[in-house]
């Protein structure tokens, strides 16, 4: 059974290719025009196993809204089509993981419901823009990164920020939480193959 997608989705802002492949390796082709953003989707790759290429152009001369936006839209339609029917997989997966002085916890039902819910990150991060010499990445895309992926990869995600101070890595921790997270929900159970789907109806 191959678990794998490709997603291109183009807009007035945006061009966005999207490939995954769910029983990867955690190798990544990431360009989005937001640095700090490829970097946290190269992250999500090697901490999620996922194979991952994500080839983004946008109008980053505004700034980088659009191009993130779209590249999370896509990135949950590609998970949701390489999941199929969700037959076997175990579903659930909880991880939480540090990062210095930040610790955010990440879980993840794979349920067909579409459901998000973001807490706890510190009061300043949504003005934060971080990155170097490019185009920033701006504080407040985060819970809507989140969002996006869920809504349209059709699962529920809850993220709380336990505890973080620099901005990098308020970001960073949850991204890679919601990689281990995600990586334990799609995984195969071998007791649960055979089990009917849980699509839309659990």
């Amino acid at each position: 059974m191959s678990r794998t997608a490709r997603i291109e989705r183009t807009t007035q802002e945006s061009s966005v290719l999207v490939e995954v492949d769910l029983d990867g390796s955690g190798r990544s082709e990431v360009s989005t025009g937001v640095g700090f953003y490829d970097h946290m989707l190269t992250a999500f790759a090697r901490h999620s196993l996922v194979d991952l290429t994500v080839r983004t152009t946008g109008d980053v001369h505004i700034d980088g809204h659009h191009s993130v936006e779209d590249t999370a839209i896509a990135l949950g339609q590609a998970l949701r089509q390489a999941l199929g029917d969700k037959s076997g997989i175990r579903r659930f997966g909880d991880a939480t993981v540090p990062l210095d002085e930040a610790l955010v916890q990440a879980v993840v039902d794979v349920s067909g419901r579409p459901y998000c819910v973001h807490t706890g990150e510190p009061d300043g991060q949504v003005y934060a823009l971080i990155g170097g010499s490019g185009v920033p990445y701006a504080g407040s895309l985060t819970q809507h990164v989140f969002e996006s992926i869920a809504h349209h990869g059709h699962f529920g995600l809850h993220v709380r920020v336990l505890a973080g101070r620099d901005p990098h890595h308020v970001v960073e921790t949850q991204f890679k939480a919601f990689a281990r997270a995600l990586r334990d929900a799609v995984a195969l159970d071998p007791r649960e193959q055979g089990v009917p789907s849980t699509k839309g109806t659990l």
